[in-house]
């Protein structure tokens, strides 16, 4: 269904933390683009605005489907919605590489940000929501968040491209304020 309608219907679900198995391993592949798939969709938008999020992978409400929803601005400020299935991320090489400090988070572990080095500009490419070929250019958040989304997909979280040090603040970070985020958040 249109993602206006995916924006539309569907119900928060909680958000796993990272430790959970699921965030820590490749997703599989979806191949079924029927009504299951589309109720997933639904509920990871509503999940992801209840969050006030990017964007959301499928394993971070604990389904093992390769699968994100994104919902943020691009470099030039314009909000861009839509859904990937099986995501391919391709980064610039060479000369064309230019890595951007940025502050990043993750809705899995919730209250915790810090700069993470990453290329300004990032091409997707994967199925939509409908199992029709896509392919994203984007810079800004949007580029930023089909990096990380895609991580999540290969069952990487952020924290895994950080020195061990970082990392350790980073929980230090989410635990000071996991209080305000019970195990059942979003909801």
């Amino acid at each position: 269904m249109p993602v206006a309608e995916l924006l539309r219907i569907g119900t928060a679900r909680p958000i796993v933390r990272w430790g959970s198995p699921v965030l820590h391993m490749p997703a599989r592949p979806v191949t079924d683009f029927g009504g299951e798939l589309q109720a997933l969709l639904a509920d990871m938008f509503a999940t992801n605005t209840a969050a006030d999020g990017a964007g959301l992978a499928a394993q971070q409400i604990g389904v093992d489907l390769a699968v994100f929803i994104y919902d943020c601005t691009d470099e030039s400020g314009t909000r861009r919605t839509g859904v990937v299935c099986n995501p391919i991320v391709e980064l610039p090489e060479g000369r064309e590489r230019r890595l951007v400090d940025y502050g990043e988070g993750c809705l899995s572990l919730p209250g915790a940000h810090t700069d993470v080095a990453r290329p300004d500009v990032a091409s997707c490419r994967g199925s939509d929501q409908f199992g029709n070929d896509v392919e994203i250019t984007a810079g800004g958040t949007l580029g930023r968040c089909l990096q990380h989304e895609t991580d999540h997909i290969n069952g990487i979280v952020f924290g895994d491209r950080l020195s061990n040090r970082v990392r350790k603040r980073l929980h230090r970070d989410h635990q000071a304020v996991a209080g305000q985020y019970p195990l059942s958040w979003p909801t």
